[in-house]
Parts: structure tokens; C-alpha cells; sequence
């Protein structure tokens, strides 16, 4: 007489269960190299947008970590390479208002980080603005309006930073905290610079 065997409801549980658990594997390696393909993605688009700029590899080394925010979204990268800029622009500004409290400083050392904190102010203001327009490019009634307003703003944030670093080249200061400043000014000028290479790109 042949024997049949009837599996219980537990076996079909765990069958279940298995069958639910090797799914989710494959799964998860499916995903894996589909984000890693991405994720390469989003690092070469970077790489040929930074090649238009004055400095690629600051440009790739500043911008590099926030390639999930703008993915190959060419809008999204200049608002990100912005914010950035802004960033390190106020960083830049803090660090030069607690160097210009140091003592020891000379009346000419002083003079010229004062006239330096008031550039990088200034310069901070207008990547302010540039940023809010941006934030507004999308639902504009005149795109290349705004577009040139924001070059504008930059260019002459540009124009403040590169003052602030050459009143520290007129007078050849060697003071390690004047070449402290003047380095810090330098990397948020060439940021400036790339971020306004990017935006010079848009087309509308």
C-alpha cells in the first residue's frame, strides 16, 4: 500500500518563510550593483561638469559627496555648488573674526583683516542673494533675467575676495596667521569661481 505524506501547515510555514528570505536576498543583490552603477553615474556626470570649471579637482573634491543630491540634475548642482561656496564663505568669515581678536597683531596686520572681514561679509551677502534667486529660477516668468542677476552677484563676490587677498599680497605680510587668512580666502575665491563656471552653463 503506498504511503502519502501530508505536510502540516508548520512545514508550509516554513517553506514560506524560506522561500520569502531567499527572495529578499536575490533582491538585495540585485539592488546592490544597481546602486553602485548609479552611484558612477552621478560621479562622472560630476567629473565633466567640474572639467568646464577654473579649478576641476577642488571643483570634484568639494562637490563629490553630494552627488545623491543632485544625481545628473545640472539645476541642482549649481544651487548645491552654491551652497557650498556659502558655507565655506561663512566658515571662512568666523575663522577671521576670531584671528583679528589674537594679540600681537601690528596696527597694518589689524587694519587689513578688518578690511578683510568687510570684503568677506560683503561677498557673503551676495552668495545669499544669488542662492535665494536660485531657489526661485524654476517658477520665473524671465529665466535669463534672474540668470544674469545671479552671475552678477557672484562675479562681484569674486571681486571682494580677490580685494581681501590682495591687500595681504601689497604688503607681503609673513605673519603665520595673515597667511592663514589669506589661504582661507584664496580656497573660497576658486569655490566662487567654479560655482560661477557652472552657472555660466545654464541654458534656458
Amino acid at each position: 500500500m503506498e504511503v502519502k505524506i501530508i505536510p502540516s501547515s508548520s512545514s508550509f510555514n516554513v517553506l514560506a518563510l524560506l522561500l520569502t528570505f531567499l527572495l529578499g536576498i536575490s533582491n538585495v543583490l540585485a539592488d546592490a550593483p544597481a546602486a553602485k552603477i548609479s552611484s558612477k553615474n552621478y560621479t562622472n556626470y560630476l567629473q565633466k561638469a567640474c572639467h568646464s570649471t577654473t579649478y576641476p579637482q577642488l571643483c570634484l573634491e568639494s562637490l563629490s559627496s553630494y552627488t545623491s543630491t543632485f544625481e545628473t540634475d545640472y539645476l541642482k548642482l549649481c544651487s548645491t555648488a552654491l551652497t557650498v561656496t556659502l558655507k565655506a564663505a561663512s566658515n571662512t568669515s568666523s575663522l577671521v573674526k576670531a584671528l583679528s581678536k589674537q594679540r600681537g597683531l601690528s596696527k597694518t596686520e589689524a587694519g587689513i583683516i578688518k578690511d578683510c572681514i568687510e570684503e568677506t561679509g560683503d561677498s557673503i551677502d551676495e552668495l545669499k542673494r544669488s542662492l535665494d534667486a536660485f531657489g526661485s529660477l524654476k517658477g520665473s516668468s524671465d529665466i535669463q533675467f534672474q540668470i544674469s542677476n545671479i552671475q552678477t552677484w557672484i562675479s562681484a563676490a569674486i571681486t571682494d575676495e580677490n580685494t581681501c587677498t590682495q591687500g595681504f599680497d601689497d604688503r607681503k605680510i609673513s605673519d603665520e596667521v595673515m597667511r592663514k587668512i589669506r589661504m582661507e580666502i584664496v580656497i573660497v575665491a576658486r569655490l566662487t569661481s567654479n560655482a560661477l563656471a557652472l552657472i555660466n552653463k545654464l541654458s534656458y
